[in-house]
């Protein structure tokens, strides 16, 4: 395949429109003059190429990147000509895939971001499905539910969450900690992940088992997508791993490598509920699949610099289930991944 122009500027499919538009208009409501950097890798130039015009047509003064004309991959640490660009910006986007190696970049490219108050957009294994399916979301809509929950769980004491597949887990929480709304509209306060629809927060405690009948974390999910057919079953003791079982034992290497990187990353350090209504089914793509109505849990750093959480680590890994049902302090809000509120109602 020839190599992409460098300001991204290839031609692409109409069924990546939406999706860019509502990215750059939408979820970072772009404005004329404002800087933009935009960051993609070459197997998404496409996608780049269609987010670069929207945000051409919004006005902005754009620099673009393609990682693989910087360095060699896995890049272990975000380029300079990157960070340098970042450092005069208002918005930023990271359109690439997730090689294994690289999250300690996405981390540094974050830590500006939060830094720098910027409005950035993490769209990390973005793919033409999730282009078709999670970006066109109605995100006014997806942000009201979100509101909706967080009403319902930043005061929570106790959340039971099982599912279909067997998960049973109790989470507990500490009221100095932060709860995030994460629901595709995207401010200074917090960079967010592209599709967006999430609510959530570091607990403080979480016991029992998740069963994994979806998706795991980065790189792993290019590697073993839906598991549905082959779930990894986590026991959780005081928010540390005790057990993995799962008839894929090339798949429990791996995630155990993952989650003995460092002392914390075998630790729970976030607790989530998926609130992106037009994600209807998991797809075996963790950047889609954990905005789906349901819970998901991640093992490794807890977001400190936005939920106050007083640990970290290095590394950060999400497993997101499916069918699950919620309740807030014994009150229910979720039966089998749908939440117990009209929708239509809400504001």
């Amino acid at each position: 395949m020839p190599a992409p122009p460098a300001d991204l500027a290839m031609r692409y499919g109409e069924d990546l429109v939406e999706g860019a538009h509502n990215a750059v208009f939408t979820c970072l409501a772009v404005r004329p003059g404002e800087r933009v950097v935009l960051i993609a890798d070459r197997p998404n130039c496409e996608i780049g190429s269609a987010l670069a015009a929207e945000f051409r047509d919004a006005g902005a003064d754009l620099t673009s990147f393609i990682l693989e004309d910087l360095a060699d991959r896995p890049l272990l640490a975000l380029p300079s000509p990157i960070k340098e660009a970042m450092e005069t910006a208002q918005v930023s986007c990271y359109a690439a895939s997730a090689l294994q190696g690289e999250l300690a970049l996405r981390i540094e490219m974050t830590h500006v971001a939060t830094r720098r108050r910027m409005r950035h957009a993490h769209m990390v294994n973005i793919s033409r499905r999730i282009m078709r399916e999670g970006m066109r979301a109605n995100f006014q809509q997806v942000d009201a539910l979100s509101r909706w929950v967080l009403g319902r769980v930043q005061e929570a004491r106790e959340i039971v969450c099982t599912s279909a597949a067997g998960s049973k887990i109790r989470a507990t929480f500490d009221p100095d900690i932060r709860w995030l709304k994460t629901s595709g509209l995207i401010s200074p306060e917090k960079w967010a992940n592209l599709p967006g629809g999430e609510v959530l927060t570091a607990p403080a405690r979480v016991d029992g088992t998740y069963v994994c009948d979806g998706v795991v974390g980065d790189w792993l999910a290019a590697r073993y997508g839906d598991l549905a057919a082959s779930p990894l079953t986590i026991q959780i003791v005081d928010s540390r791993i005790v057990n993995l079982e799962c008839d894929r034992e090339d798949l429990i290497d791996d995630f155990r490598t993952y989650t003995r990187q460092h002392e914390n990353s075998d630790r729970v350090g976030e607790f989530a509920l998926g609130t992106n209504l037009a994600v209807q089914n998991v797809i075996g793509e963790i950047l889609q699949d954990e905005k789906i109505p349901g819970v998901h849990i991640a093992f490794g750093h807890p977001y400190s610099e936005h939920t106050g959480a007083r640990w970290s680590a290095p590394s950060h890994i999400d497993v997101v289930g499916r069918s699950f049902d919620v309740q807030v302090d014994g009150e229910p809000i979720m039966r089998d991944s749908r939440y117990l509120v009209d929708i239509s109602t809400l504001r």
